[in-house]
């Protein structure tokens, strides 16, 4: 196995020896022979010192995405291993899901790979240059290993151009089913695997769906920026009262309402389109003399990322804590907060900072009973920070009089 080698600057070898696997363009002090876009090569510090090997490509700023410690051919069998042991890790932590992410890049030692598994359909993402040019052996071996009825491509995400790569969405085998229905803990949804967003919906949330609706018995719960009802359901199924949700986009909303039929809580739950920064704000406006009563048992937030960049994460804090501000105005004391946020720039310390200064803002005192992280099938390792991105809380709001 002959390489190029990709020597490092001094200083530059100790992020990859705790286990991170990007190499910057940045790091690099020289080649020592060239290297073709796509290809592997080896990697070592500035004392000739192994650090593995990985996928190169010049044209990003990730010019090395590494994939192994050790001088290993990445072949089939290496593929073959690695996806192995991505299935094993979800069979063992949720033996009982039967859509779940398969693979998700670095959390599982593939970094520029997604996998999600839909039922019988699997949908992927290639976002390194090395991991698109193995499409093929990746299809071959996913056939092989879980027999789907149909693998897709969703390439659509912007990062893809980074690498020097055109958004690509096609059916890589198989026929793709017009409408794909799955189960997540034992309630039916409909996935858009053409359309709908990130491989076709989220999944990360599976485990959380099923932890926050064990506060909602005999309650009454507004679910905000409720997508296709995934909090809301579980709720209305755990025996709340009533649950509302509200979410901007009108598809989104009617599927939703079509989920709750097909899964028989229509009775229960119901889903509105409306601006929920509006909403919130129309709801707990007051006149002079008027006295805001709460009436909601249980609030869920779960919004979309307010933050893509360091650069705005300023104004996502401020988005955060105006949510907050309203939805504490309407929980009744004794009530619970349930509230999630899924930016990596936003930390756990950091959101809880914001939140906490909401509550002081409406005299409000939290006591903290339970925390929330992304479900099992999107592992978590600590030496790559970008692997852990969702958190959430769930808040009693105390009876203080």
């Amino acid at each position: 196995m002959n390489l190029s080698t990709v020597l490092l600057k001094p200083g530059e070898a100790d992020r990859l020896v705790a286990g991170h696997p990007w190499v910057y363009s940045s790091s690099i002090l020289r080649l020592t022979a060239p290297a073709q876009d796509g290809e592997v090569v080896q990697v070592k510090d500035h004392r000739q010192r192994l650090l593995g090997v990985g996928f190169y490509n010049s044209r990003s700023k990730i010019a090395v995405r590494l994939l192994d410690r050790d001088r290993v051919d990445i072949n089939k069998d290496f593929f073959c291993r690695r996806l192995a042991a991505a299935l094993e890790h979800r069979k063992r932590y949720l033996p009982l899901a039967t859509s779940f992410r398969l693979v998700n890049a670095e959390s599982d030692l593939l970094s520029g790979l997604i996998v999600d598994k839909y039922g019988d359909v699997l949908v992927l993402q290639t976002s390194s240059l090395g991991m698109d040019l193995r499409k093929p052996l990746i299809v071959e071996l996913l056939r092989e290993l879980l027999s789907p009825q149909a693998i897709l491509e969703r390439n659509d995400m912007a990062g893809r151009k980074f690498e020097g790569l055109p958004e690509s969405n096609s059916v890589l085998y198989g026929e793709a089913p017009s409408e794909t229905v799955i189960q997540l803990n034992g309630l039916e949804f409909t996935a858009d695997l053409a359309e709908g967003h990130k491989t076709g919906m989220y999944l990360d949330q599976q485990a959380n769906y099923a932890a926050v609706a064990e506060f909602a018995r005999g309650a009454v719960v507004l679910d905000c920026f409720s997508f296709l009802g995934g909090f809301a359901l579980h709720a209305a199924r755990a025996g709340a009262r009533h649950v509302h949700g509200l979410d901007q986009s009108e598809a989104a909303v009617a599927t939703a309402n079509r989920l709750a039929v097909r899964n028989g809580l229509a009775d229960r739950v119901e889903f509105e389109v409306a601006n929920v920064f509006d909403w919130l704000k129309g709801k707990t406006s007051t006149g002079p003399n008027e006295r805001l009563v709460p009436v909601y048992d249980v609030i869920i937030l779960d919004p979309p990322s307010f933050t893509r960049n360091r650069a705005s994460v300023d104004d996502a804090l401020r988005g955060y804590k105006e949510i907050h501000l309203r939805a504490l105005k309407l929980i009744k004391p004794g009530g619970i907060l349930a509230t999630f946020c899924c930016s990596h720039h936003v930390d756990r310390q950091l959101f809880e900072e914001v939140v906490l200064a909401a509550a002081f803002d409406t005299h409000r005192l939290l006591r903290r009973v339970a925390s929330f992280t992304q479900s099992a099938d999107h592992p978590i390792i600590p030496a790559i920070p970008e692997t852990e991105y969702l958190k959430g809380y769930a808040y009693e709001v105390m009876k203080t009089g």
